[in-house]
C-alpha cells in the first residue's frame, strides 16, 4: 500500500500511512524481511496466511530460524505454477504496547460500505466493536507462542478454557469510546476516532486505482484496528468477506442491524435513483464522497463512529449461534444503562 502511494503521489503523501506496521510478504520479499530483522534484532513479528480466515495458521516469531522452520513444514508448502512452494504469508512487525482493558488487549471491527470507487463514495457505521483476548497480556517469551493471549479471533478466543460462552468475548464500540474519555478526555478520543475514520479512507484511495469499478457491485469490508498506547489507531487488516456469525443474540441483532442499513444504502429498490446523495442511512455516515465530506455535527465528536445509534431486536428464529445456543429473548447478553440510551456488552 505505501509502496503505491510513494510511487504515484510521493514521500510526503506516503509519510501519511503510518498508521500501517512494517510488512512483507513472504517468500517474495523474505531478503528484504531478513535484512530488516537483522537491523532490528529481537523484535516480534506476527505471520498471517494469505487468503486464510478465523485466525487460522497465525504465529509469532522472534528468531529468523522459526521462519527456517515454517519454510521446511510440508504442511506450509502449497502448488504453484512452477512447482510446490511455502505458502505465501504476511509478516508484520508486532505491536507491542496495545491499549489494555482489564490487562487484556483487543482490536477493533469497524464495517466500512464502499458503494462505488470512480467516485469513491465511502459509508462507515457507527456501531462497530471491539474483540477482546481471554487471557492478561504478556510479551514474555515464554507467551510468545500463546494465541489466547495475542489473536482476539473469536474463532481462537471461543477455544480459550477462560472464554465465557454466554457473554462472548465483544464489546460495543460505543463502550469503549466512553470509557476512553472518561480516561483521556473528549478532545483526545475525539481526535484518536477521526484517525480511525481517516486511515481507512487513505487506506481505499491508495486502491482505487487498481479496483474494477461496477455500478452494480458493492463491498462491505470489515476493518480490524489496535489502539496502542499512546492512543495511536493501527491498521492491522482489511477483510473483504467479514464473518456474520453471531456468537450471542446481541451479536446477531448488531450484525442483522449493519446488514439491513448495508442493503438499504445499496438500493436495491431503486428508490433513490437521482436524487441527493444521503448522508446518512441508518448507522451509516458517509464520510467520503469524491472528497471529504463535513457534516453539520450534533455532538462535540468530529467522528461519528462509535456514536450511539439504537440496534433494534433482530426477527427471532431457530438458528444456532456459534456457541450452541438457540436464537431467542434468553440468549446471553448484558446490558447497561449509560448516558441518553441502553448501552449492552456483547
Amino acid at each position: 500500500m505505501i509502496k503505491t502511494v510513494l510511487k504515484d503521489h510521493g514521500p510526503r503523501e506516503s509519510s501519511l500511512f503510518s498508521f500501517l506496521s512494517t510488512s512483507y510478504v513472504l517468500p517474495a520479499e523474505h531478503a528484504l524481511f531478513q535484512e530488516e530483522f537483522k537491523r532490528n534484532p529481537g523484535g516480534v513479528w506476527i505471520m498471517k496466511p494469505v487468503g486464510k480466515a478465523q485466525g487460522k495458521g497465525i504465529f509469532l516469531i522472534n528468531r529468523m530460524s522459526q521462519i527456517s522452520g515454517w519454510r521446511s513444514q510440508p504442511g506450509k508448502k502449497v502448488r504453484q505454477e512452477d512447482g510446490e512452494g511455502p505458502e505465501a504469508y504476511i509478516v508484520q512487525r508486532y505491536i507491542e504496547n496495545p491499549y489494555l482493558i482489564g490487562g487484556k488487549k483487543f482490536d477493533i471491527r469497524a464495517y466500512v460500505l464502499v458503494i462505488s470507487y470512480y467516485p469513491l463514495i465511502v459509508y462507515i457505521h457507527r456501531n462497530g466493536f471491539c474483540r477482546f483476548s481471554s487471557s492478561q497480556f504478556s510479551m514474555q517469551s515464554k507467551d510468545i507462542g500463546n494465541m489466547y493471549i495475542h489473536a482476539t479471533n473469536v474463532a481462537i478466543q471461543k477455544t480459550s478454557p477462560n472464554y465465557i460462552h454466554d457473554r462472548g468475548c465483544k464489546w460495543l464500540l460505543r463502550n469503549l469510546k466512553e470509557l476512553l474519555t472518561s480516561k483521556h478526555g473528549g478532545p483526545a478520543v475525539d481526535a484518536l476516532f477521526t484517525e480511525m475514520e481517516a486511515l481507512v479512507v487513505r487506506s481505499l484511495m491508495s486502491v482505487q486505482k487498481v479496483m474494477i469499478n461496477d455500478k452494480h457491485c458493492f463491498e462491505l469490508y470489515g476493518y480490524d484496528i489496535l489502539i496502542d498506547q499512546n492512543l495511536k489507531p493501527w491498521l492491522l487488516e482489511v477483510n473483504a468477506s467479514p464473518s456474520l456469525t453471531a456468537e450471542t443474540q446481541f451479536d446477531y441483532d448488531l450484525k442483522y442491524a449493519v446488514l439491513q442499513d448495508c442493503f438499504d444504502a445499496v438500493d436495491l429498490e431503486r428508490r433513490h435513483v437521482g436524487k441527493p446523495i444521503r448522508p446518512k442511512i441508518g448507522g451509516f455516515d458517509l464520510v467520503y464522497n469524491d472528497g471529504p465530506v463535513k457534516h453539520e455535527r450534533t455532538s462535540n465528536y468530529t467522528s461519528f463512529l462509535g456514536c450511539y445509534q439504537p440496534i433494534p431486536r433482530a426477527p427471532r428464529t431457530k438458528k444456532r449461534f456459534g456457541n450452541g445456543e438457540r436464537a431467542g429473548p434468553t440468549a446471553g447478553n448484558v446490558m447497561t444503562q449509560s448516558g441518553s440510551g441502553s448501552v449492552r456488552t456483547m
